[in-house]
């Protein structure tokens, strides 16, 4: 798939799907980083995680 067909793909998941496609992500991520510790990838995936994370809980506290 491409990034678009990824993105329709994304926008076409219902709510309560989410959270299982995160979670399956993250541990995909967190098995590839126990095998390879070292990997620039998969430790820019988790930069960039966090730094998603890290927006969306600032977006939120604004909203309030």
């Amino acid at each position: 798939m491409n990034t678009n067909e990824l993105w329709e793909a994304m926008g076409d998941l219902e709510e309560e799907d989410v959270p299982h496609v995160l979670t399956k992500l993250f541990t995909i991520y967190e098995e590839r980083l126990s095998q390879k510790p070292n990997d620039e990838a998969t430790a820019l995936f988790f930069k960039h995680l966090g730094q998603a994370l890290d927006q969306v809980g600032d977006c939120n506290l604004n909203r309030r």
